[in-house]
């Protein structure tokens, strides 16, 4: 995506406005299923809650993509596109049985990660397939927040508890089609992950007839210039080699699953705010934008770094800025940021903002969600408008409030 042609996009959608290259998307897909290509059973799922706009969920569905959903509603958004629900896999944690069982009744592949609910879940649909998540008990991933299979970690079935599975699954006579893990997000150290796989490995072969192992993902992208990234042709050599060596031991063709996201989505969105307010302090030069974490809370909630380019003036003398947001608190999205000169009204890009990004915003302070724009080989789609006050009001129910307190409030 050139500067001109993100700025023609501003201009004609407004700002502050998410956009998403699809191209990218595709390459990154790609990549991935060519780094797996020696695997006879490939299937990835695209990690809904990354950014799960329906016509990025219905393009995932023409490249072939399955998906791997955390909640109905994702279930939901996903079968409005039309997929085949067998290629939907359902991974929730700490939701109600209630919840799962909703979501069985859509013919969707479930996939259970406590004692609990998968041992009531057993005695009621013994007949309905059901893959475990396991807790390697690897730490992994680019922080505290966002890794997820550590001893502390609240996801997952610990890989000491798996005697209590296998005396689960006798009791019910329950049918485990799958075994499944995610380490967390941001991986560097395939190693690390590869060590994980081992581990599920060895659960794997205590159960006769899965199908599929899940091996999650996390895996992470560049987001500056020089910044480390998985490197996943080396992953996929060195697993797919492993994997199709268990496939041997096992004596049976598995499916190996991964569920990327980030991966996926993160490089091929970025995000144009416009420029409100250059204020001068007599320390810092702040650049106040038209937006906040209330549409892009991850460097707030995730110290995560967003490079940040003025596509106004590219060619501009580099100065220092923080660049903060509108919010009555403080939200800052860089601080002491080399950027070129920025002026008011200029238009500013944050790049890698195609994953947990508008899937996260909210409407803080009572502002609009911004739009979303697709672009399908360079031509460009209104995905989700941008809200309005009824937006804001819809679903609000006024009452009619007592003069005093002790009359009665009615609708």
């Amino acid at each position: 995506m050139e500067n001109t042609q993100l700025l023609e996009l501003a201009n004609k959608y407004g700002s502050p406005l998410y956009v998403y290259d699809t191209d990218k998307i595709a390459s990154q897909y790609n990549r991935l299923t060519d780094a797996f290509s020696d695997v006879k059973n490939l299937k990835l799922n695209y990690a809904v809650k990354a950014l799960s706009n329906i016509n990025i969920l219905k393009f995932f569905k023409n490249l072939g993509a399955g998906l791997d959903t955390v909640s109905h509603q994702e279930v939901q958004l996903g079968l409005t596109t039309g997929i085949d629900p067998k290629k939907i896999i359902f991974t929730p944690n700490g939701v109600s049985l209630q919840e799962i069982e909703e979501v069985a009744k859509l013919g969707v592949q479930i996939n259970i990660d406590n004692l609990s609910i998968l041992e009531q879940f057993g005695q009621k649909y013994p007949d309905i397939p059901v893959c475990i998540r396991i807790n390697p008990h690897i730490m992994a991933g680019g922080n505290s927040k966002i890794s997820v299979g550590h001893i502390d970690s609240k996801f997952g079935i610990s890989i000491h508890q798996v005697p209590h599975i296998k005396r689960v699954v006798e009791n019910t006579g329950m049918n485990i089609n799958g075994i499944h893990m995610h380490t967390g997000s941001d991986i560097l150290d395939i190693d690390t992950f590869l060590r994980a796989t081992e581990i599920l490995f060895d659960v794997a072969k205590q159960f006769d007839n899965i199908d599929f192992i899940d091996f999650g993902s996390g895996f992470k992208v560049p987001y500056k210039e020089g910044d480390i990234s998985t490197d996943i042709e080396q992953l996929g050599l060195q697993l797919s080699e492993r994997f199709n060596q268990f496939c041997e031991e096992y004596g049976k063709d598995l499916t190996l699953m991964f569920e990327p996201g980030k991966f996926l989505v993160s490089e091929a969105g970025v995000f144009l705010a416009k420029v409100n307010v250059v204020k001068q302090t007599t320390s810092t030069v702040f650049a106040h934008v038209d937006s906040g974490f209330n549409h892009l809370v991850r460097p707030m909630m995730y110290n995560s770094y967003h490079n940040i380019t003025n596509i106004s003036n590219p060619k501009g003398r580099d100065r220092y800025y923080s660049v903060v947001g509108y919010i009555c608190e403080t939200d800052t999205f860089g601080s002491n940021r080399r950027i070129s000169e920025i002026s008011e009204e200029d238009v500013l890009c944050f790049h890698n903002a195609g994953a947990y990004c508008f899937s996260m915003a909210s409407n803080y302070n009572s502002r609009y969600l911004p739009a979303e724009v697709m672009l399908v080989n360079g031509q460009d789609y209104l995905i989700r408008k941008r809200q309005t006050i009824q937006d804001i009001l819809h679903n609000q129910e006024e009452v009619e409030l007592p003069k005093n307190l002790s009359e009665e409030v009615t609708v």
